[in-house]
């Protein structure tokens, strides 16, 4: 029986890429994808879902929920990476949807209409998430399971010297999520750093004729020119697809319990995931933290999981 997952998200290439894994995967039903400003803003990320969408025509169609901007968010985003669009500039313009509910609703009433077992994948800021919670309480008890790609617990940012992106962006959602009672997995940057992709990758890809080689050959290699432009890299990082990775094949990954929090207010530290391992102080562990993985089982099954999605897409 294939898990039901709603895929949280600010896509950004590398979310794109881990909703065509998780759209075509047989073991994962996407009953939904709700968006939140991080890489854009919500309302371009929002279209973009809606664009990726409509080019994948997958086989079971996700609602969709628009995410809003959180109330302090940073003047900084990803789009240098990712492109003005978020997407590589490839400017989808997708037919405008009508009556989209929006994010936090919709997380609500599909955990609420399948109770104990919904699994959340979250691969941008929690703000949706956090307003979900806000808005209904009860759902805290109801989902199954939230898959978290961010933080960094051993003190190393991406976004500044002490913060992770997602983290950073809205710590105070952050804060909230992590502290619900729920089952969490935080997947932090030390581990989605370990699996590069080098420029092999691109013939790897599925055809250029199917519906995801199409997506895909449009939007990977503004990545890689990127990358090597802004930080002198050869191999591109792909956070987001290890959340998707994980979810069909968390044997690849190891873990450990812990206490984990975020700072909201530091000048210099905002977002900083903070990891309490103390062995003598009598915190709750309620973060499943990933410490461990397997580099090249789960390289070969995004490269794997992508080429399934474009014989799933062929002729497109």
């Amino acid at each position: 029986m294939a898990r039901k997952v709603i895929i949280d998200c600010d896509p950004g290439i590398d979310d794109a890429i881990a909703l065509i894994l998780a759209l075509f995967d047989p073991r994962l039903e996407v009953i939904a994808v709700t968006t939140c400003s991080g890489t854009v803003e919500s309302d371009r990320c929002t279209q973009n879902v809606v664009g990726l969408l409509e080019k994948l025509d997958p086989p079971r169609i996700p609602r969709i929920g628009a995410g809003t901007d959180p109330d302090d968010a940073p003047v900084t985003d990803n789009r240098y990476l990712h492109g003005e669009d978020g997407l590589g500039n490839v400017h989808f313009t997708p037919i405008q949807r009508q009556h989209i509910m929006s994010s936090e609703k919709l997380l609500a009433d599909q955990i609420k209409s399948s109770p104990d077992s919904v699994t959340v994948l979250c691969l941008g800021p929690l703000t949706g998430l956090a307003k979900a919670f806000q808005r209904d309480p009860s759902i805290m008890e109801q989902v199954d399971k939230i898959v978290i790609v961010g933080g960094s617990t051993q003190g190393i940012g991406d976004v500044t010297a002490a913060a992770e992106f997602n983290m950073h962006f809205d710590p105070s959602s952050a804060c909230s999520v992590l502290r619900s009672p729920t089952t969490k997995t935080l997947i932090p940057l030390e581990i989605t750093n370990q699996v590069t992709f080098d420029l092999n990758f691109l013939n790897s890809l599925p055809a250029k004729h199917t519906r995801a080689g199409s997506v895909l050959h449009s939007i990977v290699p503004h990545l890689f020119r990127t990358y090597r432009q802004h930080r002198g890299q050869e191999a591109i990082n792909l956070n987001a697809v290890l959340g998707v990775a994980y979810l069909v094949e968390p044997m690849l990954f190891g873990s450990e319990d812990c206490s984990v929090d975020v700072e909201e207010l530091g000048e210099l530290t905002r977002g900083a995931t903070i990891v309490d391992r103390r062995p003598y102080v009598a915190t709750r562990r309620g973060v499943e933290v990933i410490n461990r993985i397997d580099v090249e089982a789960v390289r070969d099954c995004v490269i794997n999981g992508l080429k399934f999605a474009g014989q799933a897409t062929g002729g497109g």
